[in-house]
C-alpha cells in the first residue's frame, strides 16, 4: 500500500523521472536550441521545475526521433507539427501512430521522388551540351508559359 508522501516527496520523485533539457539533448543528439525551436514550434513540450529549469517526460526522446526521421524525409515542420497535434498530448508514439503519420507524407514523397527523377533526366541533356539551347532547353519558358504556376522555375 502506498504511503502518503509529503509534496515535496512526490514531485522530486517525478522530477527525477523527468529529463533535463542536457539530457534530451545528450540523447537525442540535438542541440539544446534545436529542442528549445521545437518547443516554440509546439512539437515538444515541457514544464518547469520549482528552479524554473524545463523538464521533459521521457516520451519526448520517441516525439524527437518522429520529428528527425520526418525531417530527413523532407517533411516541413509545419506538417510534423499538425500531424504530432493529432496526438495525446505527452503520449508517446506508438507503431500504429508512425503508421498513420507516415501514411500521411508517403504520397507527397513519392511526388517529390517523381519530381526530382524529371528534373535530373531533363538536366542530363543540358549538362551534357552546356549550350542550354533556346530551342529545346526545358528552362526556357517562351512567353512566360508558366507564369500561372506560380513564381520561380517549373519544369
Amino acid at each position: 500500500m502506498k504511503q502518503q508522501g509529503d509534496a515535496q516527496g512526490d514531485s522530486m520523485a517525478e522530477l527525477a523521472a523527468d529529463l533535463s533539457v542536457g539530457e534530451v539533448a545528450r540523447r537525442s543528439g540535438l542541440a539544446v536550441s534545436a529542442l528549445h525551436f521545437y518547443e516554440t514550434r509546439g512539437l515538444i513540450a515541457s514544464v518547469r521545475s520549482a528552479g524554473n529549469q524545463r523538464r521533459y517526460p521521457r516520451s519526448v526522446l520517441r516525439r524527437v526521433a518522429v520529428i528527425k526521421v520526418a525531417q530527413r524525409m523532407g517533411v516541413p515542420l509545419a506538417a510534423i507539427a499538425e500531424a504530432l497535434q493529432a496526438l495525446p498530448a505527452g503520449r508517446t508514439p506508438t507503431v500504429a501512430d508512425w503508421r498513420r503519420l507516415s501514411e500521411r507524407w508517403r504520397e507527397d514523397l513519392d511526388e517529390r521522388i517523381r519530381t526530382l527523377t524529371s528534373l535530373r533526366d531533363q538536366l542530363d541533356g543540358c549538362i551534357g551540351c552546356g549550350c542550354l539551347s533556346l530551342k529545346v532547353c526545358p528552362l526556357r519558358n517562351a512567353q512566360d508559359a508558366l507564369a500561372q504556376e506560380g513564381p520561380g522555375p517549373h519544369f
